[in-house]
């Protein structure tokens, strides 16, 4: 056993490895190189074995460094590799360029991760063949060279771009986005960030996709270590599969079990994707000659492990429970695909699909994989607020941008700075400026948010304090409005509260935006409010589709059926009911969810909640849900002030945004129900042909479909004379 502080030669960790793996010459006609026989350190030395101990032992010093370093990057090429890493980021631009043919591009992200898992495991273990030991300093030089400078070039130039693009607002927060993908840490602040229902956009995040190279990075830092871990305890081929096997088995069962418990923890938490980059790291454990010898076999598993990543492409959307189970998918794919191709060789004429991957259109799209990862997005991300509703030419021109943006980088940047002989001379000539790199990314992105703060204008602020200030019920008690988990329901009093008199609010958080006037409205009147709120549940008792849990909504079917016994229970003189629209329902709902009995079922759904309180005797009143806009009114106003612009470039054609079909049907229902009345005010928000963004020198909306706290206020008058005056007052 190699015990911690005792003197042992590394050569047994090397010469169980060189006996056990395909990782050395083997196969290639040359005989195995045997380790170095004077190269010995402890297991605290092994972050310095190949630094001390080899320049002691050979006599060219930091040259064979060098060599080495250049001998296994060229050893370990492989064209089909080069050509995967096209079809992930192929996959990823697709999709985020709205290719609806392709729902689950995005998977490509999980190709890269087994890619890298692949490649960095059989790096790491090479090394530890063929040295005895494991330079970590060397690891991580190649890797800063490698990413970090392409990497800060594109966060610097997108926020350069957003001072012309973003609203001040915007700026100061992606600006914080930019802090963290510098520190390579954007993935931890996704997390807390999902969990906000009312959190920015991220579509709007010129950052995001930077949480997929946080993940690589943190791979990275805790990977080596869990190989060292595995050589210190037993070295051997066996042990390294156990470490990685056992470290992928629990990563998957959490991934698995927290994907449908709190998703974006499974989709930004490092720990539950390292199973990926594990089952890259398996996949080299795998002997190369095996497939050498059955070329038709590695034909069939290309083809095999190709199907299943086009079956993830096609089949698989952003609806799905990812990641998970269903990651299984494009991972294996990926792995069938990199073992058929691991005893090619030089040569891929025995394996098509190999071939087909090492064709040069592919090997130019994999060179360029980074930069266009890099690039893409930012891309994306501006040109729609550039010019809005992009044609199918436009879309076209800011692929040919993105290209041309990762070509020069590529060529500029990321290969001269990789390759540069100085830089490779000592891992401390590259480690020591990746430091100052990543701290003056933190410290430029940091500084540019500060800056973006003192843009504010007086018209800024009231944008921003508008869109954040919350109605009164949330501002009371933010668990008045339930989470998504939670199914007992909770009761909040508000208004005249030892009034004889009560009004029920019900509904979700299109309710609850008119609470603000509500309440003001009722305490005028000597009535108390309850509420009984809960985020994305409607009042109308038909199943919804979670966005976020990526399931049906059981939780909030639980929570209506008690609700409504409660509130019958209570017996107010009135319940308000109002909901996001069945129409908005149906046209965010994936396309699997989508059947032809869905309206009827909403309509079905209305009657039985309003029957059920008129029934026992309680007056309803359904309001009307309001316009459904064509951007987050709050950014688009705040960019148009920003560029000189009026406000009025934000508004929303009424045939688009008022759903008037559904409002139609909605009211012929409620007036078939005894004791219900149909409230709508649509006409504060629109016109015949327009729904307006700002009102009488007001914000409207704080997002796309929530009313803006301040413009709610001013509904305070109508709102009483609808409820209090027409409706409570009726005998």
């Amino acid at each position: 056993m190699f015990q911690l502080g005792a003197n042992l030669p590394l050569t047994r960790i090397a010469n169980r490895f060189v006996k056990q793996s395909d990782l050395s010459h083997k196969g290639r006609g040359k005989k195995p190189r045997p380790a170095n026989l004077h190269l010995c350190c402890t297991a605290l030395d092994l972050l310095h074995c190949g630094v001390g101990t080899q320049r002691r032992t050979f006599a060219t010093g930091r040259a064979i460094n060098d060599q080495y370093e250049g001998s296994i990057v060229a050893a370990s090429f492989r064209p089909d590799i080069e050509g995967m890493r096209a079809v992930a980021v192929s996959g990823v631009i697709a999709y985020h360029f709205g290719l609806t043919a392709l729902p689950g591009g995005f998977t490509g992200v999980d190709i890269f991760f087994v890619i890298s898992g692949y490649l960095i495991t059989r790096h790491l273990l090479t090394e530890i063949t063929e040295t005895g030991g494991l330079n970590l300093w060397r690891f991580y030089a190649r890797r800063a060279r490698r990413l970090l400078p392409a990497a800060l070039f594109v966060i610097l130039a997108t926020l350069v771009a957003g001072y012309f693009i973003l609203s001040p607002e915007e700026q100061a927060l992606y600006s914080k986005g930019a802090m963290f993908a510098s520190a390579y840490a954007i993935n931890l602040w996704l997390i807390r960030w999902s969990f906000d229902y009312f959190a920015a956009d991220a579509t709007n995040n010129p950052f995001i996709h930077f949480w997929s190279l946080s993940v690589e990075e943190q791979f990275y830092l805790a990977w080596p270590t869990l190989l060292l871990l595995a050589a210190w305890l037993r070295p051997g081929r066996r042990t390294a599969i156990l470490a990685i096997g056992l470290a992928g088995i629990v990563s998957f069962a959490f991934c698995a079990w927290l994907t449908a418990v709190s998703q974006p923890w499974a989709f930004y938490f490092s720990p539950l994707r390292a199973w990926e980059f594990a089952a890259g790291g398996l996949a080299t454990m795998a002997p190369a000659g095996f497939w050498r010898d059955r070329p038709l076999l590695a034909t069939v598993q290309a083809l095999i492990g190709l199907a299943l990543i086009a079956a993830a492409y096609l089949m698989i959307s952003e609806e799905s429970a990812f990641p998970g189970v269903i990651a299984l998918v494009p991972v294996a794919g990926t792995v069938l695909v990199l073992l058929s191709g691991s005893g090619a060789g030089q040569s891929t004429a025995r394996n098509l699909p190999n071939a087909l991957l090492s064709l040069p259109p592919m090997q130019w799209l994999g060179k360029l994989s980074y930069s266009l990862y890099l690039w893409h997005w930012p891309v994306i991300v501006f040109a729609p607020m550039i010019i809005p509703n992009l044609t199918v030419a436009q879309r076209l021109a800011c692929a040919a941008v993105t290209l041309a943006l990762s070509a020069f980088t590529y060529r500029c940047i990321e290969n001269p700075i990789r390759r540069n002989g100085w830089l490779m001379a000592g891992a401390a000539r590259a480690l020591v400026p990746a430091a100052a790199l990543t701290g003056a990314g933190v410290v430029a992105a940091y500084g540019n948010a500060r800056f973006a703060e003192h843009n504010f204008s007086p018209e800024q602020r009231i944008i921003a304090e508008s869109a954040a200030q919350k109605s009164t019920v949330r501002a009371a008690n933010r668990g008045c409005v339930l989470d998504f988990a939670t199914v007992k329901p909770k009761s909040c009093v508000f208004g005249a509260k030892n009034a004889e008199r009560s009004v029920v609010l019900f509904g979700d958080s299109h309710a609850d935006h008119w609470s603000t006037p509500l309440i003001e409205a009722a305490r005028k009147n000597n009535y108390r409010v309850a509420t009984y709120l809960k985020s994305s549940c409607r009042a109308s008792r038909v199943t919804t589709w979670n966005w976020r849990m990526k399931r049906d909504y059981t939780e909030c079917d639980q929570w209506r059926e008690q609700s409504i016994k409660d509130i019958i229970a209570s017996h107010p003189q009135l319940v308000v009911i109002s909901e996001y629209s069945i129409g908005n329902v149906i046209r965010e709902s994936p396309e699997e969810w989508k059947h032809v009995n869905w309206d009827e079922e909403w309509r079905t759904g209305l009657r039985w909640t309003l029957g059920a309180f008129s029934q026992a005797g309680i007056k309803v009143a359904v309001i009307r849900d309001v316009p459904y806009n064509g951007s987050y009114i709050d950014k688009c106003v705040a960019r148009a002030l920003w560029r000189g612009q009026a406000p009025d470039v934000c508004d929303t054609p009424r045939v688009m945004a008022a759903n008037d079909d559904i409002a139609a049907t909605e009211r012929d229902i409620v007036r078939t129900i005894p004791n219900a009345t149909y409230i709508d005010m649509t006409d504060r928000f629109c016109d015949q042909t327009t729904c307006h963004a700002f009102i009488d020198g007001k914000l409207a909306f704080r997002d796309r479909h929530h009313l803006a706290t301040p413009f709610a206020e001013t509904l305070e008058q109508p709102m009483e004379h609808a409820l209090f005056s027409k409706v409570v007052a009726q005998r």
